[in-house]
């Protein structure tokens, strides 16, 4: 089976090593299945208000976007997808051609309304709040668990 592509566009790098090698791991998994390439790009200056670091980072993903690429954004605000609900998600969107399904996860002040509505999707991890870099690795787990579901690999219970 073809190495399909997803992108993920994550501001700020992970800080917390624990964090980076669970990353690392899901990472290293995906890349079996999927041609997985990850961007992040730079905190907002420190100096600047919540807003406009919103708006500074939400700039700098919005530009890291490709012509290709299908944003489905993170945000509490949007859609909760079971697992079985992603995988379905990612394959239609291969199915139907619609573009490289590229994931959006901003910063520790959340998103700009400029990146929300540029997205496709909105997706909700969870009604729970998470640091956007442990967000990072439940997506990757859950990247993970997704492309074990459409493969019917024995991962997902």
């Amino acid at each position: 089976m073809a190495k399909r592509p997803i992108h993920l566009i994550c501001v700020g790098k992970i800080k917390e090593a624990f964090l980076q090698a669970g990353c690392n791991h899901y990472l290293e998994r995906l890349k079996h299945w999927r041609n997985l390439s990850l961007q992040e790009v730079r905190d907002g200056d420190a100096a600047l208000t919540c807003e406009a670091r919103k708006l500074q980072e939400g700039e700098r993903l919005l530009k890291a976007l490709n012509p290709h690429d299908l944003p489905i954004v993170l945000d509490e605000r949007g859609t909760s997808l079971s697992s079985p609900q992603l995988a379905h998600l990612l394959k239609t969107i291969e199915d139907d051609n619609l573009g490289i399904p590229c994931f959006l996860i901003g910063g520790p002040f959340g998103l700009s309304e400029a990146v929300r509505q540029r997205a496709k999707r909105l997706l909700a991890l969870s009604s729970m709040t998470y640091t956007h870099e442990l967000a990072r690795l439940i997506l990757l787990e859950q990247l993970y668990r997704a492309e074990c579901i459409l493969r019917k690999v024995p991962y997902h219970h």
